[in-house]
């Protein structure tokens, strides 16, 4: 076995930081620890320095300019600052129009973006959550059908973190400016694994954070464009005025010089990364779907992000085939509560039922993924699930030609 175990398949949740980035940061933490905020000594005017570099690496990653980055600590932060800070800046009434204006997303976005969304419908505002198709594919139709008089903002994210479908972003972008709203999108999953130029692709606001791009965690940003249109933001934290008014707090220096190191090398290497590891994800697939009976690989069957799947494996309950596979980090497709187990919203808005939604494992490839290791995981996963089946009535019933579906269980 030429790997260590347990093997790391859950790079949607987090990515291994590159040693690259490890080495470039390391000098602000002994060497150049100054606050990026004191000008009037070296101290502070390198770490300025290290963060005007950062701005520049992520900007040139997104096409974007280095004026347009905003730091935060995280995608969530990154999208709570342009949910709120546009809808709060852009609320309007017209004549006849209830409340402080209309906001359109999707119901299986990430709760980074769900839970401001319904904070701010408690606020007044009115929100659509898209419903989205069975491929999970948000389009520039289904946006158009929902936009009205007085919607002010459409945050719909680029590809999906369970499912990895990718929405029709560009489009729905350039609708929202024919239309004169403002467009955010939660680029969390794909920026630094996919192309990206936020004035092609028509972007207004992007979210996205370092620990997804093999970068450190706790330091995320947020483009805001400049120019045709200018948008403005309200600041959701106040404090020094850092980030031209909009975030303030002093930067995480290096952070941030991790996060534009990361950005740097996803410039580099990304295209060659990205091909490999579609080579990767369709074997999985493949010999997953081939070697099981009743087996569903979720979302699109072509619009989805070269590195991540997400199958269901029917007769097999999630939290025991995980068990069953403990040498294999991983996600899922269950949501652990302190009172409930409950099946991922994200597959239910797909409609996919409970039993298949709760027996889902989301499997998402990385920088240091190897062949090796996708063989390992197909083995492991198929004799668990076997093995797992060979314990459930269900299944026998299932062999046997009867529909479990249509069971009408008695109870007592």
């Amino acid at each position: 076995m030429a790997f260590k175990l347990p093997i790391y398949m859950d790079n949607a949740a987090a990515t291994r930081t590159d040693p690259r980035v490890v080495e470039a940061i390391l000098p602000y933490f002994t060497e150049k620890y100054g606050n990026s905020a004191s000008r009037n000594h070296k101290f502070g005017w390198d770490s300025e320095d290290a963060i005007d570099l950062a701005r520049e690496q992520a900007a040139t990653l997104i096409g974007a300019s280095p004026k347009e980055i905003v730091w935060t600590s995280g995608a969530t932060e990154s999208n709570n600052l342009a949910i709120k800070g546009a809808a709060h800046m852009y609320e309007r009434n017209p004549e006849g129009t209830p409340g402080r204006g209309h906001i359109i997303t999707a119901s299986h976005e990430h709760k980074a973006v769900l839970d401001p969304c319904k904070r701010l419908q408690s606020e007044g505002f009115d929100v659509t959550f898209l419903s989205p198709p069975a491929d999970g594919v948000i389009t520039r139709a289904m946006v158009a059908a929902a936009m009205r008089e007085d919607t002010i903002l459409v945050t719909i994210m680029w590809a999906n973190n369970e499912i990895g479908t990718i929405n029709e972003v560009p489009e729905i972008g350039a609708l929202c400016h024919e239309r004169g709203i403002i467009f955010h999108t939660d680029a969390t999953q794909w920026v630094g694994k996919m192309p990206t130029d936020v004035e092609r692709d028509h972007i207004d606001l992007m979210s996205w954070a370092g620990h997804k791009m093999y970068g450190p965690k706790g330091c995320g940003a947020l483009y805001v464009r400049r120019r045709n249109p200018r948008v403005r933001l309200e600041a959701i934290q106040d404090g020094g005025g850092h980030e031209r008014g909009m975030r303030s707090g002093t930067l995480n220096v290096t952070g941030i010089v991790g996060f534009g190191k990361a950005c740097e090398l996803a410039s580099l290497e990304m295209d060659s990364e990205r091909e490999r590891l579609l080579l990767l994800r369709r074997k999985l697939e493949r010999e997953l779907s081939s070697r099981l009976e009743v087996v569903q690989v979720n979302g699109h069957a072509e619009r989805r992000l070269p590195q991540l799947t997400n199958i269901s494996f029917g007769f097999v309950e999630g939290e025991s085939l995980l068990m069953g596979i403990k040498d294999i980090a991983c996600s899922s497709g269950s949501a652990c509560t302190s009172a409930s187990l409950e099946p991922s919203y994200v597959l239910k808005a797909l409609g996919v039922g409970d039993e298949l939604a709760h027996s889902s494992l989301r499997l998402s490839l990385g920088r240091w993924s190897t062949e090796e290791e996708v063989d390992y995981a197909i083995e492991a996963i198929v004799k668990a699930v076997n093995h797992l089946r060979t314990m459930s009535p269900l299944w026998d019933l299932h062999k046997e030609g009867i529909d479990v579906s249509k069971i009408e269980w008695q109870t007592h």
